[in-house]
């Protein structure tokens, strides 16, 4: 088999840094596509990389040098949701298309798209549109074009699959409209497979290479089996009406790390499935099923996704029961609790009498406002705010009301947990 230049743009994504792998121990030349070749090189020595910046690459000029001296050109660019410097017309389409283009001037001989399914005649979301210009930009020109349209891609570092075993792993799992929507996961290693064996292939390609796994499954199925591979007991279900996660779309398009929005809600009602038949004639086998994803996974890669699976819900379940704490900590101390009591309480621990209003109020106020910006600002100032504010009420408490330490329902004891939380929350914040 004769070594190929390869260019791979998204070199250090989810799948293109798999693509990269996977190529470089079959000997071939590979160029690493990434936005900043300079601190690229400095992290991986030895590598080769150029520039490749999707949000400003839109004319062919611009790759023209880039692409001297290249066999095979692999995108594996790629967004799942816009922002505002990141726009799927431009990411999706113009950049591929002018990348394409320049293919075709220069006789790069064989260029893969890895597209997605359902970037076909029947698409109307933006993902899917902006996907289908460049597949029928690239299948347009006098190459050796070839689109991969992968269904849901199972990875265990994959954010798509982080988030479906965060939902099979929680302790009621949730079924958006019941669950029945049918998919059709396929396995990372045979969606790079099938990107080398198309590398490497003498003979003309295919056109168009649906990857998706052997055999469609329910979305319930998927996540009965995924919480089953983590080594959990059995689900308890909890249907969600399609009115809810209606809305529940709509208020995350307004909020961009939501993890659904209405496209993603449309994509899933609508189905993502195809034949197998085109993979396996290009695998020369059938692909993974997916009762085999995480049972194949070894030891250490399953505990790591059981417990980053884990970790996804009780984060967000931390954040809401601590903005709850606050917040009724608040409301209580504003009077539903005794006034005259706190103000008592407050004077014990060394606030004099005429302040007692002030700091029983303002602390109320506090209290609230901390409630709101847990749910809205989580940062990690916030998170050394709240912890400072602990640590100095129970230092307060200890000397002005030492008894509170031998309380039958232990109010302060609890200080602990609520710490716990609040580093751990702190360490993994990744906001300054």
């Amino acid at each position: 088999m004769p070594s190929r230049t390869v260019l791979v743009c998204g070199a250090s994504g989810f799948i293109g840094a798999e693509v990269v792998r996977a190529l470089t121990a079959r000997g071939h030349r590979v160029l690493h596509g990434v936005r900043e070749p300079a601190a690229w090189v400095a992290q991986h020595p030895g590598t080769e990389a150029v520039a490749v910046d999707f949000s400003a690459s839109q004319t062919p000029a611009y790759w023209l040098s880039v692409l001297r001296g290249v066999d095979v050109v692999v995108n594996a660019v790629g967004l799942l949701r816009e922002t505002p410097s990141q726009r799927f017309a431009d990411v999706h389409a113009r950049s591929p298309c002018a990348l394409f283009e320049a293919c075709s001037r220069i006789g790069v001989r064989r260029v893969l798209q890895i597209s997605a399914l359902g970037a076909d005649e029947h698409a109307d979301t933006a993902f899917h549109l902006s996907k289908r210009v460049a597949d029928d930009c690239l299948l347009a020109l006098p190459l050796e074009g070839v689109v991969l349209q992968p269904s849901l891609v199972f990875g265990a570092s994959g954010a798509s699959t982080a988030m479906l075993a965060s939902l099979a792993s929680a302790p009621f799992v949730p079924l958006p409209a019941g669950g029945q929507q049918c998919i059709q996961p396929v396995h990372r290693n045979d969606l790079i497979d099938a990107v080398v064996r198309l590398v490497e292939m003498a003979g003309p390609p295919p056109r168009r290479v649906p990857v998706v796994g052997p055999a469609a499954v329910t979305l319930q199925a998927y996540l009965r089996g995924l919480r089953q591979g983590m080594g959990l007991g059995r689900p308890l279900w909890l249907p969600l009406p399609r009115a809810l996660m209606d809305r529940v779309a709509r208020l995350g398009s307004r909020r961009g790390e939501a993890l659904l929005d209405e496209d993603s809600w449309r994509m899933l009602q609508r189905g993502n499935t195809a034949s197998a038949a085109p993979l396996s004639e290009v695998l020369g086998r059938q692909p993974e099923p997916a009762t085999h994803f995480t049972a194949a996974l070894p030891d250490s890669e399953r505990a790591a996704l059981r417990v980053n699976a884990v970790m996804g819900w009780s984060l967000a379940f931390w954040r809401i029961s601590l903005a709850v704490l606050w917040f009724v900590s608040g409301v209580v101390s504003l009077g539903l609790y005794p006034v005259d009591a706190s103000f008592v309480m407050l004077e014990r621990v060394g606030v004099p009498s005429a302040w007692t209003p002030w700091a029983l109020y303002g602390a109320a106020l506090l209290d609230i406002a901390l409630g709101v910006l847990t749910l809205l600002w989580p940062r990690r100032r916030l998170w050394l705010a709240q912890i400072g504010l602990i640590v100095g009420y129970t230092v307060a408490i200890t000397f002005g009301l030492p008894g509170q330490w031998l309380h039958p329902f232990a109010p302060i004891v609890k200080n602990l947990p609520i710490l716990a939380m609040l580093l751990t929350l702190h360490a993994l914040e990744t906001r300054p």
